[in-house]
């Protein structure tokens, strides 16, 4: 009994990781690619209580539209925005980090790009510090 489970078990299994991790591939294996401007921005001395943005600039350079699913800050002192709809080939957009310059010191935030790229996480950064 327990070889007869084994042979109904191992195809569904072996099947699954077969196509595990194949969600950014098209049928012609062209992929979304994406080619960033900038993926560290130093804000340099801010005035504290004053929050400030930056533009992280990118482009699809791939073949397949970008689409960016999540992007997540550090901390919650970034708040970001980016493009919900898909990013088509040759096009440009931008990711926002807006820091809540609250706290004096230094920081050094991360912004977590998901994507349908070969490379699915981006780490972006912005640091500074507040005066």
């Amino acid at each position: 009994m327990r070889k007869l489970a084994l042979l109904f078990v191992l195809p569904l299994a072996l099947a699954s990781l077969k196509s595990f991790g194949q969600e950014s591939v098209t049928a012609d294996n062209s992929l979304a690619m994406v080619s960033w401007e900038n993926e560290v921005y130093d804000f340099g001395t801010i005035a504290q209580g004053t929050p400030v943005s930056y533009e992280f600039s990118f482009t699809n350079s791939g073949e397949q539209p970008l689409i960016i699913t999540n992007v997540k800050a550090s901390c919650g002192c970034t708040a970001t925005n980016y493009p919900k709809e898909p990013v088509n080939p040759g096009e440009s957009a931008s990711i926002t980090a807006t820091y809540n310059a609250k706290s004096a010191g230094s920081f050094n935030k991360t912004l977590t790009v998901y994507t349908n790229t070969e490379d699915a996480v981006k780490v972006l950064r912005i640091k500074g510090v507040v005066q």
